[in-house]
């Protein structure tokens, strides 16, 4: 009898003592994914409000081809290092964690920086030699906005007060000369002149 029989007859005889036969524990075995794919299930477009620190955490869901949920998959949230961004609880612009039995995996303690505006936290799963990437596209909104947008509405304001004063100016000033002088139509050799 050769090693391989000889082996196959060994686990056989273990699994009938545990009370499974070679077919059945092989059909318990969780089929192995194809491919990893990230359903992004909050945190997708949301402003995050600079002057109170609150953001919206995002929530991922990894599935497989099947789009069942993947237990054990390791999710890394990375924000930008510069510019508008945020950071996770840990203090850092990344954050790593696994997901639970539902599939899902939260960015934890997101919060935002204090500079305004749009920027993207990249999403990386991967399960055994399987990886996927997606984005979830946020916004950082607050007093820096805020002002930026009150000093831009104050300039607006600004040349329309001062294009109506010029405005006013010039009717004020064409009325006045127009009343000053008068046009005079003479019949004969016509000549043009100053009034």
């Amino acid at each position: 009898m050769n090693s391989l029989t000889q082996k196959v007859r060994t686990v056989t005889a273990i699994l009938c003592l545990a009370g499974l036969s070679l077919n059945s524990a092989l059909a318990q075995a969780p089929a192995q994914p194809n491919k990893l794919f990230i359903q992004i299930l909050d945190g997708e477009g949301a402003l995050n409000d600079i002057r109170s620190r609150t953001a919206r955490e995002p929530i991922v869901q990894i599935e497989d081809e099947n789009h069942k949920p993947i237990a054990g998959a390791v999710v890394i949230f990375t924000a930008p290092g510069s510019g508008p961004s945020a950071v996770f609880s840990n203090g850092l612009t990344s954050f790593q964690t696994t997901t639970g039995g539902d599939g899902r995996a939260l960015a934890q303690g997101l919060k935002p920086n204090n500079v305004s505006g749009a920027f993207q936290i990249q999403v990386s799963a991967t399960f055994g030699a399987l990886s996927t990437v997606a984005v979830i596209d946020q916004t950082n909104i607050g007093k820096t906005s805020a002002q930026s947008h009150a000093t831009h509405g104050l300039s607006i304001k600004v040349i329309a007060i001062v294009s109506g004063i010029a405005g006013a100016g010039v009717a004020t000033g064409f009325l006045l000369n127009r009343g000053s002088h008068a046009d005079t139509i003479t019949p004969g050799t016509p000549t043009v002149g100053a009034p």
